[in-house]
C-alpha cells in the first residue's frame, strides 16, 4: 500500500512541478498554445501546434510500419517455433534490439537510412533532405519493434492448449486456429504491446532529434523536416530562459498529459477487448 501510494504522489509531483515551472506561458498564452503555429524565441512567441503534428505524425507512422513485421514475430515465436535454437537465436536478437541506446539508432540512422531516404525522395521527385518524419519514424518503428513482439509472444504462448487441440479435433487448419482461436485469445496482450510500443514512440528523444531535420514549422508531408515535442526541449532547454524556458516546460506538460491519456485509453480499450475475445473465444 506504502508502496502504491508513493508511485501515486510521484505521478502527481511530476504532474505539479511542470504545472508551476509552466504557470507563465500558461499565463501568457493559454489554451492558444495548442493552436498557434508560431514558434519565434525573439518575439517571444510561442506555440505548440508543430510539435504536436510531428510528434502524432512520427508515432503513428512508426506504429504503421511496425505493427506488421511485430504481429509476424510474436506469431512466429509464440506459435511456431517455441523452442529450440531459432527461437533462442531470435528471442535473444529481439532482446538486444530493445536495450541498444537510442542514440546508437540515431547514428545508424544518419549512416545508413538517411542516404537510403535521400535515393527515395529523389526518385519521387521531392527535396531531398534525407531527415525528415518519414526517417525518423522508420528508425522509431525498428526500435519499437521489440516491445510489442516481446508482449505479444508472452500472451500466445499462454493460450491454453485445451482450446486449440479441441479446434484441431473438429478438423481446423493451423491457419483456422490461428485465426479463430490464437488471435482472439491474446489480442488484448497483442494490442497492449501496440500500445506499450506507441507509448515509447511519443517520448522518444535522441534518435528522432538525430534524424527529423528539427524544423520549427508544420510538416506539409511525411518527408518534411519536423520538430517532436520532445526534440524540441532537448534541442533548446539547455540554453532557455524566461518565457522560452517556461514554453518548453509547457510543451514538456502537453507531452506529459498525451501519454497518460495514451496509456488511459489504452487499458479501456484492452479491458474492452478483453471481454469480447473471451466471449467470442467461448
Amino acid at each position: 500500500m506504502i508502496s502504491g501510494v508513493l508511485i501515486a504522489c510521484l505521478l502527481f509531483a511530476i504532474a505539479l512541478t511542470l504545472f508551476i515551472q509552466a504557470i507563465p506561458a500558461i499565463k501568457t498564452f493559454g489554451f492558444g498554445f495548442f493552436v498557434s503555429k508560431t514558434w519565434n524565441a525573439a518575439a517571444e512567441q510561442f506555440g505548440a501546434l508543430p510539435f504536436l503534428v510531428g510528434t502524432l505524425a512520427t508515432s503513428f507512422l512508426a506504429l504503421i510500419i511496425s505493427i506488421p513485421f511485430s504481429i509476424a514475430i510474436s506469431i512466429f515465436l509464440g506459435e511456431y517455433f517455441k523452442e529450440g535454437a531459432v527461437s533462442t537465436f531470435l528471442r535473444s536478437s529481439v532482446e538486444v534490439l530493445a536495450g541498444i541506446p537510442s542514440v546508437i539508432y540515431g547514428l545508424w540512422g544518419l549512416f545508413l537510412l538517411m542516404p537510403m531516404v535521400r535515393v527515395i525522395e529523389t526518385k519521387l521527385g521531392v527535396p531531398p533532405h534525407g531527415v525528415g518524419i518519414f526517417t525518423s519514424a522508420l528508425i522509431l518503428a525498428i526500435m519499437v519493434i521489440p516491445f510489442s513482439a516481446s508482449i505479444g509472444r508472452e500472451v500466445i504462448t499462454l493460450v491454453p492448449a485445451d482450446l486449440k487441440e479441441a479446434a484441431y479435433s473438429l478438423g481446423a487448419t493451423r491457419f483456422e486456429v490461428l485465426k479463430n482461436i490464437i488471435i482472439p485469445y491474446a489480442r488484448s496482450g497483442i494490442i497492449a504491446g501496440i500500445l506499450l510500443a506507441l507509448g515509447r514512440a511519443i517520448g522518444e528523444t535522441m534518435a528522432v532529434t538525430m534524424l527529423i531535420g528539427n524544423s520549427n514549422f508544420i510538416p506539409t508531408s511525411i518527408f518534411s523536416p519536423a520538430n517532436t515535442m520532445a526534440s524540441v526541449i532537448a534541442n533548446e532547454f539547455a540554453e532557455a530562459t524566461g518565457l522560452v524556458s517556461a514554453s518548453l516546460i509547457y510543451i514538456a506538460l502537453v507531452l506529459f498529459l498525451v501519454t497518460m491519456l495514451v496509456n488511459i485509453i489504452g487499458n479501456y480499450v484492452i479491458q474492452k477487448i478483453s471481454i469480447e475475445a473471451s466471449k467470442e473465444v467461448t
